[in-house]
């Protein structure tokens, strides 16, 4: 069973290919029963970081530890782990790839059908699971690959680009399962470039770049950290009178409504003021950063 005192640590853990330096003194935390988002560009370390953590690559230093225990193979095998490439069997039948794998992390063969069979009704698979792999689309064997990491139960998620290649109503179904498992109390870690899917999703945020982890934290505490002094207004009449505005950069003007930058020192009341003296304000308020506004900035 899952508690929610189950974390993953990964400890100042560096790794060189040669005499390319690829993770440098990485250090994180995914918690139990949280969706934790490891984003970053291509080439950023994700994989490899994700990779050390299963025990595919060693690390040339520090370490990954569960529950706070270093991680060995008997650990590992309570994980769930779904790699970037897939890895299928391609000639096989759905469902006897998912039992295949379950009876491997040591269920039994009912365990692992009733599983199974659980799982593929759960992702949209139910009505095929007869079929060749070979014979899905890579969407749907996408949702293979994610049946795959789930069916023993796993009582950690790594998952390398879990939404690569769904379509927006399959994510959704993947999203809802990830969430139950992260309800249970599982700790959940995965990476996507698809930073609207990540930013709808995750608790906590792991930014890397560089092989460095340049920011991160719970989505809130990132967006409260990065948040610019930028604001938004609605107005009934046309915003341009902005521009003459003391201490105002207008950022973006679109007729009744404008974004706008405070200089240092800018009382945004008194911009407030100025507004409601040309007639009623329709909205007025801070504009808090996205994520792909954080992850930009990270990466400058």
């Amino acid at each position: 069973m899952v508690t929610m005192t189950n974390v993953l640590k990964v400890e100042a853990v560096s790794r060189s290919f040669g005499d390319r330096r690829v993770l440098e003194d990485v250090s994180f935390t995914v918690e139990a029963g949280r969706m934790t988002g490891f984003v970053g560009a291509n080439g950023a370390g994700k994989t490899t970081a994700m990779r050390i953590m299963l025990g595919v690559l060693a690390a040339d230093a520090g370490e990954v530890t569960w529950q706070g225990v270093p991680l060995t193979r008997q650990l590992r095998h309570r994980f769930g782990y779904m790699p970037e490439e897939r890895g299928l069997y391609p000639k096989m039948t759905i469902s006897d790839q998912i039992i295949y794998l379950g009876r491997l992390h040591g269920l039994s063969a009912d365990a692992a059908r009733r599983n199974t069979d659980a799982l593929l009704e759960r992702l949209g698979l139910g009505d095929r699971a007869g079929e060749q792999v070979e014979k899905l689309s890579l969407g749907n064997q996408q949702r293979v690959q994610i049946a795959a990491a789930l069916v023993h139960d796993p009582e950690v998620l790594v998952l390398d680009e879990p939404f690569s290649g769904l379509d927006p109503l399959a994510v959704d179904v993947v999203v809802g399962v990830l969430r139950e498992r992260a309800a249970a109390g599982a700790p959940v870690l995965f990476s996507s470039h698809q930073l609207d899917v990540v930013e709808r999703l995750c608790d906590d945020l792991v930014i890397i770049a560089g092989g460095r982890i340049r920011a991160s934290g719970s989505r809130t505490e990132l967006r409260a950290g990065y948040a610019l002094p930028r604001f938004a207004v609605e107005v009934d009449t046309d915003a341009g009178w902005l521009r003459d505005q003391p201490g105002v950069t207008l950022i973006d003007l679109d007729g009744a409504r404008a974004v706008f930058d405070l200089a240092p020192g800018t009382d945004d009341q008194e911009v407030l003021r100025a507004a409601l003296a040309r007639g009623p304000v329709r909205s007025f308020g801070p504009v808090t950063p996205s994520l792909a506004e954080i992850f930009r900035e990270v990466n400058q």
